[in-house]
């Protein structure tokens, strides 16, 4: 039997066969998988489905939790994860990255054992552009005895994630997955609408010669990142002794499946630009999925200066600074943070 013959049901089945899933998570990753099709076509349709720029009234942006103006689809893919979520019964609450706050299940449906966090439009500036934009998603346990989670009970360092994943909206629609054994990809068959296994096991190569990173944030940098991205742009005569490749497509998901499909680093530090809020990126709906994936396909993460997954939130946003990708390279960069800290001590 050839991957592609197996469907994202028959592989959860399986796993739920083999004790790695629960029939509850198992159904939560089919509804998650289902809201992320219909996302799929909203983007696809673009401007035929009057679903590009800005979301609002006339004149006037709408604007997130983080301050950010909202685009049509973020608010479309959010209400679609949303709804798709609500009624299963498979889950005690939700909370999304354009959201102030976490959200339980409405009385009115059964709730389930699992909490739900998603960046419902990841990437959303490249959407007008037609470049590929990406869902995010952690899943976590529910703490025992709770009944009506609040935004404290989703404060669980990434170590807790029983799955997460992300689905990129490009050429193709893919499903990256993991329930802790392994990361595998899912294409999904527009013909026959459903997600296929394409790649079981994915494996990040150990060495690289790329890296993914905003270097238009470079004059605001720490020391450290000064140090390890110079030496990268040495080339063969500096220090690393190779030439390296730059690639950054300001879409966290495309840019992480590069480097889960051909290795690479992907780097968003600390600066003094994001240094009041603890860095870019949240940890709850994008570092701590990501890092989860990364790590069970061979990778690492971290914040320059600790295990990603073994950060404690402190706040449903929090932020954090992000190196994740190829292992060795991954350890090189936390190795010049290391030095300088030491250094500064």
């Amino acid at each position: 039997m050839t991957p592609n013959n197996i469907s994202l049901t028959r592989f959860l089945i399986e796993e739920q066969r083999a004790g790695r899933v629960n029939a509850e998570l198992r159904l939560l990753v089919e509804v998650v998988a289902r809201a992320c099709k219909r996302i799929s076509i909203a983007v696809g349709k673009g401007a035929l489905g009057g679903v590009l720029g800005e979301a609002g009234g006339e004149g006037e942006a709408s604007i997130n939790v983080q301050g950010e103006a909202q685009k049509k689809l973020d608010v479309i893919a959010n209400d679609v994860l949303l709804e798709a979520n609500a009624w299963g019964g498979h889950l005690a609450g939700l909370a999304s990255e354009e959201m102030d706050h976490s959200m339980p299940i409405p009385d009115v449906y059964p709730r389930g054992n699992y909490l739900l966090l998603f960046d419902p439009l990841d990437g959303s500036s490249n959407i007008d552009v037609n470049v590929s934009v990406g869902t995010i998603f952690s899943v976590l346990r529910c703490p025992e005895g709770v009944t009506t989670p609040t935004d404290e009970d989703y404060l669980q360092p990434g170590t807790e994630q029983v799955a997460a994943g992300y689905c990129v909206y490009g050429p193709q629609t893919t499903l990256v997955l993991t329930v802790g054994h392994g990361t595998h990809a899912f294409t999904l068959d527009r013909e026959v609408g459903s997600f296929l296994l394409t790649t079981r096991g994915m494996r990040i190569p150990e060495e690289t010669k790329e890296f993914a990173v905003n270097a238009s944030n470079q004059r605001f940098w720490e020391a450290p990142m000064q140090r390890y991205v110079g030496d990268l742009l040495a080339g063969k005569e500096g220090p690393r002794g190779k030439d390296f490749n730059m690639r950054w497509i300001a879409s966290m998901v495309a840019d992480v499946h590069r480097i889960l499909t051909r290795g690479g680093i992907f780097s968003y530090p600390l600066d003094s630009k994001c240094a009041p809020k603890g860095g870019k990126l949240r940890l709850l709906y994008e570092a701590n999925p990501m890092s989860l994936l990364v790590e069970q396909a061979g990778g690492a993460a971290s914040t320059g200066r600790q295990r990603m997954l073994e950060v404690q939130p402190t706040g449903l946003h929090m932020r954090v600074p992000v190196f994740l990708g190829s292992k060795a390279e991954v350890e090189a960069a936390v190795s010049y943070h290391r030095s300088h800290d030491a250094g500064a001590a």
